[in-house]
């Protein structure tokens, strides 16, 4: 399990700048949480330390127990999206929370490691880590993962052998072509094709350059 955050480090994040997540501390303060995945260190001078979509999260989660007389725990730890398969989950207020702030954590990273500063695109990040980014985008937007044993449909988000591509399985032909309009909406190229032995439907995403 990953340790909590210290009360240091809890201070750094709630102290971040609301709108850009830029954070202020020491050189040894900064470099613990790049180490744990709650900031990331601009490429590009004066290289100031930013949230990450953990942070992010990390944030949000403390401000909603804060609002809440009889809040879910949150979890501690690097936000996973989830990809589809995962043993079914309450999708309570504080997963809620998560997911939005990962999801404008992502939005901030975008801005800030782009060249030109675009938030309609994916960034290197989604880009090396395409499987978690994809269904990051389909959570946020409010799809529902299929659960491990669950008959009901869902999405599910899969590596494909093809460079910068993934897979997106939705048993309900609406709800697949509604992934579509999802990942194209937050800077993915999504096309629809069919297994040849399966005939099962499925998107193609990959991540938009331009």
């Amino acid at each position: 399990m990953t340790r909590p955050l210290t009360a240091a480090q809890r201070r750094l994040i709630d102290a971040a700048e609301p709108g850009t997540g830029r954070l202020r501390g020491t050189p040894a303060q900064l470099a613990a949480l790049v180490k744990r995945g709650f900031a990331f260190r601009h490429p590009r001078p004066p290289h100031d330390h930013f949230l990450t979509p953990a942070g992010h999260r990390a944030r949000e989660a403390e401000a909603g127990t804060e609002a809440e007389a009889a809040p879910e725990p949150a979890p501690t730890g690097v936000f996973a999206a989830r990809v589809g398969g995962e043993p079914s989950a309450p999708q309570g207020p504080a997963r809620l929370r998560e997911v939005r702030g990962a999801w404008q954590g992502m939005l901030e990273l975008r801005r800030m490691t782009n060249p030109d500063g675009a938030t309609d695109r994916p960034c290197g990040w989604e880009r090396a880590h395409l499987v978690q980014a994809a269904a990051l985008a389909l959570e946020a937007a409010g799809h529902r993962p299929a659960g491990a044993d669950d008959g009901g449909g869902g999405y599910r988000v899969r590596e494909t052998p093809q460079p910068e591509a993934v897979a997106v399985y939705e048993p309900d032909g609406e709800a697949l072509r509604a992934c579509a309009v999802t990942l194209e909406g937050a800077g993915w190229q999504a096309g629809e094709y069919t297994e040849p032995r399966t005939r099962a439907r499925y998107l193609l995403a990959s991540p938009r350059r331009v």
